[in-house]
């Protein structure tokens, strides 16, 4: 058996190829006695591969192709990438094996090539094929959609062109299943016009041709042309009424997917994941989960939907009940799941239910450094308060993105701390990250609560001057509440009426109510009137203005206040109080 080994080794030693694990003398006699895979077995190396069921019996076969001096035979290389694929998590033992051949044929390559692809390692792709042309291999039929849906998974329309052009000089851009990755790729990286003139040129089509360029219409937002193509199509699949149901509820309209779902032939967990989400984008919760219960399968993404949904509509507490529903029936949540839940656990702002979801969180096997999950397990701890928690988060991650500075900025300002809300806002501008408008409103607010005037205005001036955005209504309200709330009452009338658009109602309330609280009864009445126009049945302004009145002693305008209320029939919603 040492002299196996030695010879094993000495063998790999010849070629420049990465290290792979060689059977040790242990393993050998393991092989030899007590493993399945004897040696002396009278069954073929390819009836071993096939029976293999890990790692460890691979690497035994592994020995035995070694052994037998197999490691050129393509057919037995080509059988070992394939169980590897299938069995290990990493292509990186699959990849050694497939170097160490001297000559390659297009098929090794193309296993090769397809492995990394349905594993979703495009760059492995991509730079496989470029060996596979750099060794003087032909590409053919079979090497073509793996390489383009590396494109499309990438969005790498100029690479996919080139592709398309080295399909054309092979000969086999009119194959099938050449042509539809092309539509695929084309339709996903936006070039809907390149889509349509290969579909157009393809002299045999079947359905996952016609719904590749459905989808790619449905993906640059074209639901006409997309309905178009749906009802001209000789055959469809569940696919194809996912794909134009799918379309209807992108563009928000409803009631053209509710007529597609309803005539669909058969539906699956997506139908109804797709009109779920619709109809929680739509804020129809009740319709979401009517349809969610209608269903007879439920994966984790129909699950995630609904949890969503509730989360997006500001329903926390039925977001948490239905989480609770899903563990009942023991479904795993991904990621996406875990951040709904923590969306709802911060709109709730509980700290028990925080940190309850946050250990919650670090027993599931979730990779918690993904950007956005960090991001939600900061804000919901900076939001429900619990900031020593948020701050060590926040320290620990090496590269801090604008969402996470925000989400801190946020839990800050929230709880009283704004000057160092707005420290840290300074820290991340000397860290050379730039600034969005949603930045501008987190800090804009942190400064109206805190009462920094002139931090403030400094913010709002350099938005236009420094990094050349346009306030939006939230930046002016922020504003005109912090001048409001500082005592600037008649600055923030002139800031109202510089707003090229008409500002929204809660501006005006903002100041209607500082109006209140510093007593200037003339602005006051100018501000009331506008609200009347805006909210004629909100009665709170009406409240306001008669508070105003009052304490300005003027007695017979409080009266008239109260007379226009029960004209309009406008009521005061009575004070309650759980206690």
């Amino acid at each position: 058996m040492s002299i196996l080994v030695s010879k094993a080794t000495a063998g790999m030693q010849m070629q420049a190829f990465p290290v792979i694990p060689i059977p040790t003398s242990t393993s050998m006699r393991s092989i030899s006695h007590s493993s399945p895979f004897r040696l002396h077995s009278a069954a073929s190396i390819t009836t071993l591969l096939k029976a293999c069921k890990k790692r460890e019996h691979l690497e035994q076969v592994h020995a035995c192709i070694i052994h037998r001096g197999l490691e050129q035979d393509h057919f037995l290389v080509f059988l070992f990438i394939s169980r590897a694929h299938t069995l290990l998590s990493t292509l990186s033992y699959a990849s050694s094996v497939f170097h160490r051949v001297l000559a390659p044929s297009t098929v090794l390559w193309n296993t090769l090539i397809k492995s990394h692809c349905q594993k979703n390692l495009f760059s492995h792709t991509l730079s496989a094929f470029a060996r596979m042309k750099a060794h003087g291999a032909l590409p053919d039929s079979f090497t073509y959609p793996s390489v383009i849906k590396a494109c499309s998974g990438t969005c790498k329309a100029r690479e996919g062109k080139s592709l398309h052009g080295s399909a054309f000089r092979c000969g086999v851009d009119q194959d099938l299943y050449v042509g539809t990755s092309l539509i695929d790729m084309y339709g996903k990286c936006g070039e809907i016009a390149d889509a349509r003139k290969v579909f157009d040129g393809m002299s045999d089509r079947n359905v996952v041709s016609w719904t590749a360029m459905l989808v790619g219409y449905v993906a640059v937002g074209d639901v006409v042309e997309a309905r178009k193509l749906f009802d001209e199509m000789p055959h469809r699949n569940v696919a194809s009424w996912n794909s134009m149901l799918q379309g209807f509820v992108k563009m928000g309209d409803l009631s053209g997917a509710r007529g597609v779902f309803d005539a669909m032939p058969e539906k699956n967990v997506v139908s109804f994941t797709t009109m779920i989400d619709g109809y929680a984008k739509a804020g129809d919760m009740a319709a979401a989960r009517f349809l969610f219960d209608c269903s007879l399968e439920k994966d984790v993404v129909a699950w995630s939907a609904l949890i969503s949904g509730y989360v997006q509509n500001g329903l926390p507490n039925q977001a948490l009940r239905v989480f609770l529903e899903m563990e009942l029936m023991n479904v795993k949540p991904d990621e996406f799941i875990l951040v709904s839940l923590m969306s709802a656990s911060a709109q709730l702002g509980h700290l028990e239910l925080a940190q309850w979801v946050d250990s919650y969180v670090s027993k599931i096997c979730i990779d918690l450094q993904q950007d956005h999950v960090i991001a939600a397990l900061l804000d919901m701890n900076a939001k429900c308060g619990n900031m020593e928690r948020a701050l060590k988060l926040f320290d620990e991650k090496p590269r801090r993105d604008v969402v996470l500075y925000c989400s801190m900025i946020q839990g800050l300002s929230i709880h009283g701390r704004g000057e160092e809300a707005v420290n840290l806002f300074n820290r991340m501008l000397m860290e050379g990250l730039t600034p969005d408008e949603v930045a501008f409103t987190v800090i804009l607010t942190a400064c109206s609560r805190a009462g920094l005037v002139d931090e403030g205005r400094n913010y709002f001036q350099s938005m236009k001057q420094k990094y050349c955005i346009s306030p939006l209504p939230d930046h002016y309200a922020c504003m005109v509440d912090l001048l409001s709330r500082s005592g600037h009452i008649r600055d923030a009338y002139e800031l109202i009426k510089l707003i090229p658009w008409e500002p929204h109602a809660g501006a005006w309330g903002a100041l209607l109510g500082a109006c209140k609280l510093y007593g200037d009864s003339e602005l006051g009445e100018i501000v009331a009137n506008r609200l009347f126009e805006l909210e004629p049945l909100n009665a709170a302004n009406y409240v306001l203005l008669s508070d105003i009145y009052a304490a300005a002693e003027r007695w017979i305008d409080v009266s008239l206040v109260r007379s226009k209320m029960r004209e309009r029939r406008v009521r005061k919603i009575p004070g309650s109080s759980k206690i």
